[in-house]
């Protein structure tokens, strides 16, 4: 996994931004809700490449 995988954690970070941002202008919280659990997840992943790359 390589660089491929952090353009993709980025873009669902910045998805899950979008999508938080959103939410609080509708207050919409369940989208809201949903950004940040897609961010939360976005990082977790690029947690997980961090650590694979720390290790090559």
């Amino acid at each position: 996994m390589g660089l491929g995988d952090k353009i993709k954690n980025t873009a669902e970070d910045l998805v899950g931004k979008g999508k938080e941002a959103v939410g609080k202008h509708t207050d919409n919280e369940s989208l809201e809700a949903e950004g940040q659990a897609d961010q939360t997840k976005a990082n977790l992943k690029q947690a997980g490449e961090n650590v694979k790359d720390a290790f090559k």
